[in-house]
């Protein structure tokens, strides 16, 4: 199946990009808790959506991880690297953000994600943030995804409040 090239971003694409979801939600476990959830081999094994992710970096990681990503059933492949990654054990701080840098969908120009986390109340808060831009005459047409990627989004929101659940 043949890959196409992504284009890399900053930290601003996730308040400019023409497709943006953003979620917070209370999670009833320790910011470290989380954050290990978050930043394990395997991780979102708990979401839908998500078939695999593999870190292809070894451990530890940090700025410049590369992790692959297979959506479920399988038809979208990634290929991702963290361009941010700030742990803060002291404060209950955590947060990384990566591109995808090659996928299998010809239509994406851009995408990443963004994972935030931080201490609220006996838990912690997590805020998730995607951007999106699309490639050729379907960047044109951005609006129209806009139902689509809210729903699958959805889905991702309810799998993980779920999941943190289960660990409380």
């Amino acid at each position: 199946m043949p890959t196409y090239p992504l284009e890399p971003f900053d930290l601003d694409f996730f308040d400019t990009a023409p497709i943006t979801h953003k979620f917070s939600v209370n999670l009833p476990v320790s910011p470290e808790r989380a954050w290990g959830e978050l930043s394990r081999q395997n991780t979102l094994d708990w979401c839908r959506l998500i078939k695999a992710i593999n870190f292809t970096s070894p451990a530890p990681y940090g700025v410049g991880t590369t992790r692959s990503a297979e959506l479920a059933p399988g038809y979208a492949r990634l290929s991702e690297r963290f361009f941010v990654w700030d742990e803060d054990p002291d404060t209950g701080r955590y947060r990384h953000a990566f591109y995808v840098e090659q996928a299998n969908v010809p239509s994406l120009r851009k995408f990443g994600e963004l994972s935030e986390i931080e201490p609220a109340g006996s838990g912690c808060r997590f805020t998730w943030s995607f951007a999106i831009e699309l490639a050729g005459p379907m960047g044109k047409a951005s609006k129209f995804a806009l139902p689509v990627t809210k729903k699958a989004f959805s889905t991702l929101e309810t799998d993980t409040v779920k999941y943190f659940a289960t660990l409380s």
